[in-house]
């Protein structure tokens, strides 16, 4: 096994709200500043996430493509020697003329794929839809992006078109590239909860796993998620295609935050009311696990182990990003890479972690939905309009050295391994991490999230 990579990404998203787009690229200035590349490569990154976005190429007429962005820049990656991981949806519905939960969705990215495939043959790397579980919660169960629905047949075709989106778009790119990969990313975390909601538990831990059990033909009539999809609008058919033409990643991207791993708990008077919500006439708070007492979360090391475990295939931790200061910033990131690194050892093929978000993000404190401006810096920060590093660009090059990186915020832990970490310190006489194998029969999905920003 290789030696542990550092990989870089650029926080690109393209989501609709609305009529309106929100665009992190023009935000973080990154959209008119092709020297940004060259301070990356600086860092020594040799591998980045890098937007191809199809919103971007052509943006009001599928026949008409507008490379002028991408051909500046995909070829200064390689004149850099970094290998771009083309990402050609994030967080998107597709231009106006498509969405995710209507037919011209698959058929359109396939096509936009092909196009970026004849015009880059050289590209080795694909994520043709980021997140498409997170995607279709946020914008058809939760309501914050467009089409803003909160229903479950929506959400269900939502899901299925991403998913079919990427074994189109696969197809159509190794067509002209037959030795392509498919980086698949998707958030990863774990519910906890009261006895009282482990059923409600149980059924989110099945979920985080069902876009990639779907790619990769393993759900059938036995799957615990096959009643709520053919219950909710997926044909039979529709499904076992999946089961006889799989489209399984090559390397599976898992996108990791500290706040992803939520608890569940009935005891509402106890928490503020945007962790509230309500499922099946139940109203319980959605936390993130970490803050809450008598909650011990699985950690980074062990959901890598279970996706090895579930699926076998290479893994890339595809973001690694925390909203914090620098000095707990450059403590995730050594964290992280220290769980990878843990699940190496343990057997786990993990090939690379991602700093993502390398130029910040904005407003994703509010899952995109106000342009307050609220800025997260990455190993750059962007509100001067040049790059500024930061303590975590650091760390960030002695990774991609191999070296040792020696600094005095090292010598203390993280704040999500600190006591004061923890808000709800009330007694819990009873908490569970729950992941079996058995669902309800008629198990019913959120229509919100209480407090939902643990996944960007």
């Amino acid at each position: 096994m290789n030696n542990l990579a550092i990989w870089g990404g650029i926080e690109c998203t393209q989501c609709r709200i609305g009529e309106g787009y929100y665009n992190q690229l023009t935000r973080n200035g990154h959209w008119n500043r092709i020297s940004d590349l060259d301070a990356i490569a600086d860092l020594g990154i040799k591998t980045l996430r890098y937007p191809v976005l199809w919103e971007h190429t052509s943006p009001d007429n599928p026949d008409t493509c507008d490379w002028t962005w991408t051909d500046e820049r995909l070829p200064r990656l390689r004149e850099l020697g970094i290998n771009p991981i083309a990402g050609l949806t994030h967080h998107g519905s597709g231009p106006l003329y498509t969405a995710l939960h209507e037919d011209s969705f698959a058929p359109g990215l396939a096509r936009h794929a092909a196009n970026v495939a004849r015009r880059y043959p050289w590209l080795t790397h694909f994520t043709p839809v980021n997140e498409p579980l997170t995607t279709a919660r946020f914008s058809c169960l939760y309501g914050h992006w467009y089409p803003h629905t909160t229903d479950d047949r929506t959400f269900v075709r939502a899901l299925l078109n991403q998913l079919e989106a990427i074994r189109l778009s696969m197809k159509a790119i190794r067509e002209v590239i037959p030795h392509a990969q498919l980086v698949q990313t998707e958030d990863l975390g774990q519910a906890h909860s009261t006895s009282a909601l482990r059923e409600r538990a149980e059924f989110e831990n099945h979920r985080r796993w069902i876009s990639l059990d779907i790619l990769c033909g393993k759900v059938t009539p036995e799957h615990p998620f096959w009643a709520y999809l053919t219950q909710h609008g997926a044909p039979e058919a529709e499904l076992l295609s999946w089961v006889d033409d799989p489209c399984p990643p090559d390397i599976i991207g898992i996108n990791h935050y500290v706040t992803s791993e939520r608890f569940l708990d009935e005891n509402v008077a106890i928490y503020p009311e945007d962790y509230l919500t309500v499922n099946d006439g139940v109203t319980y708070a959605d936390v993130e696990a970490v803050r809450v007492g008598g909650v011990k979360t699985v950690g980074v090391a062990n959901l890598l182990q279970q996706t090895w475990q579930r699926f076998g295939r290479p893994i890339a931790i595809t973001e690694v990003h925390l909203n914090s200061t620098r000095d707990e910033q450059v403590r995730w990131l050594s964290h992280v890479w220290d769980a990878a690194q843990e699940a190496r050892q343990a057997g786990a093929d993990v090939r690379a972690i991602t700093v993502w978000s390398l130029l910040g993000c904005y407003d994703w404190n509010k899952l995109l939905t106000s342009n307050a401006g609220y800025y997260e810096p990455g190993a750059f920060d962007v509100r001067s309009g040049q790059l500024r590093p930061t303590l975590l660009s650091k760390l960030v090059h002695s990774l991609a050295k191999g070296r040792t990186f020696r600094h005095p915020v090292m010598q203390s832990p993280g704040w999500w391994l600190r006591p004061q970490r923890v808000l709800y310190r009330h007694h819990l006489a009873e908490t569970r991490s729950a992941d079996t194998k058995q669902l309800p029969q008629a198990p019913v999905p959120p229509q919100q999230l209480g407090h939902a920003a643990q996944a960007a």
